[in-house]
Order: structure tokens, then sequence, then C-alpha cells
């Protein structure tokens, strides 16, 4: 399923900084950075708990914010890109 993963962390520390780093990096080991704050992730509903918990223990509730949108499995006619940065298709080849 396609989740797309958004968050605000609280950088006015260093304590806040380090957290952002922290929820970036978990997202990247899951899907693609789309915008600054905002991870599509094509994962599965396993993969999506251990997420969240990863996630839920890495921020400050009082300070920072996680949102998560389960587009679903049909989730190519429900995403649209316009603009810079060129789309990409997670279930197409990556070359490294």
């Amino acid at each position: 399923m396609m989740v797309l993963i958004t968050y605000d962390v609280n950088t006015t520390s260093a304590d806040g900084q380090r957290r952002l780093r922290q929820v970036a990096k978990t997202c990247e080991d899951y899907g693609q950075r789309v915008q600054n704050s905002v991870f599509e992730c094509l994962i599965d509903s396993q993969q999506l708990k251990e997420l969240q918990i990863k996630l839920k223990k890495t921020i400050d509730p009082e300070m920072d914010s996680l949102r998560f949108y389960r587009i679903g499995s049909n989730w190519k006619g429900k995403v649209e890109h316009v603009g810079a940065k060129q789309g990409y298709d997670p279930e197409g080849f990556l070359m490294i």
C-alpha cells in the first residue's frame, strides 16, 4: 500500500534539529522523499506499524507532529505531480 508521511519537527533547539534528522533518516529507510517533510512509502501493513513505532519514539509529541495518509494499493490514479522535481515510480526500476 502507498502511505504518505508528513511531519513537522520543532527545530528551535539542537535536540529538535537532531529529531528532524532522525525522522528523515528513518523515513528514507522506508520510502522516497518527495518534498522537504513529505515521504511516499510503498510498504505493507507490518512495515507501516514498524515505521510508526520508530517515528513515535523519535518525536517529542508536545512539540512535533506526524501524519500518516494511507492511500492504499490503487494509488496510481490518486497521485498527480505538477511542477519541479520530476516524479518517480516506486514500483519501477531503481538505478544506483
